[in-house]
């Protein structure tokens, strides 16, 4: 570590989640929530929170594990559903939907418009989003929704730019990636994994149906995941995240995250 990015640590250091009051939740699918941040959802809820699920795509591709037969067009209804059903069991109670087309088949400038219109209205502290920078990560929904998240939090809180893309100006002041690798703030969910596991399997029973194979090496993962990320954090359980503050978004390489 060098000395400019020791100093750095101490004099703009990373953001810590739960000191906010408003968190908006990017989702490129129904699903990607919960799997991602859902026990971190479930804990900002209980503490009074004010908390906003955002899924910018209707789903209508995910048909491996859907019911014999299912069209796209009755899969997006059947998602949504299952969107409600899951938000309101991790205690969210405002949820919307963008409903781009699942598959990147949409122009991504018009997909930034469409959210930017829900940051300047819900004027959230904190947005969640998927990490895009992630090498492995091959789903354009995922880069897609991550890049736009990336250039939301850094225009958010000036008018003029907000303006420019038909919105109001919001006082973000965090981004926090999940699906990431390099994170650098945890959350800790001791009494939420359990409810995170059921707002995925009990809600969401088109892309995880009873028994399927699926079913077992996710739970499994996030296990794993949530225990990794506890030892972290000096806890039994913890979901991780790549946070930038304002500082860190622009002209701030040392920042290495």
């Amino acid at each position: 570590m060098n000395l400019t990015t020791l100093v750095l640590r101490f004099a703009a250091p990373i953001p810590h989640i739960e000191d906010y009051q408003r968190y908006l939740f990017l989702g490129p699918h129904p699903d990607d929530i919960e799997i991602g941040a859902g026990a971190t959802a479930a804990k900002l809820c209980s503490l009074g929170k004010d908390v906003c699920f955002l899924i910018c795509t209707d789903g209508r591709f995910g048909l491996t594990n859907a019911p014999k037969g299912t069209t796209p067009e009755k899969l997006i209804s059947m998602r949504r559903e299952e969107a409600q059903r899951s938000a309101a069991w991790l205690g969210v109670k405002d949820l919307r939907f963008l409903d781009f087309s699942d598959g990147g088949l949409y122009a991504k400038d018009e997909l930034f418009r469409a959210a930017a219109q829900v940051v300047g209205d819900f004027r959230p502290d904190v947005i969640f989003a998927p990490d895009p920078d992630v090498k492995s990560e091959c789903h354009r929904d995922h880069r897609n929704v991550g890049e736009i998240a990336r250039e939301l939090a850094c225009f958010a809180p000036y008018p003029e730019l907000m303006a420019a893309h038909g919105s109001q100006s919001a006082p973000v002041q965090a981004l926090a990636y999940y699906f990431t690798s390099k994170a650098n703030r945890y959350v800790r969910t001791g009494g939420f994994l359990e409810k995170q596991l059921d707002a995925i399997f009990r809600c969401h029973l088109s892309q995880f149906p009873s028994g399927c194979p699926e079913e077992k090496a996710i739970r499994l993962y996030l296990r794993l995941r949530a225990a990794d990320f506890g030892l972290r954090s000096l806890s039994l359980t913890a979901e991780g995240f790549r946070v930038l503050g304002q500082t860190q978004m622009h002209c701030l390489p040392e920042a290495g995250i």
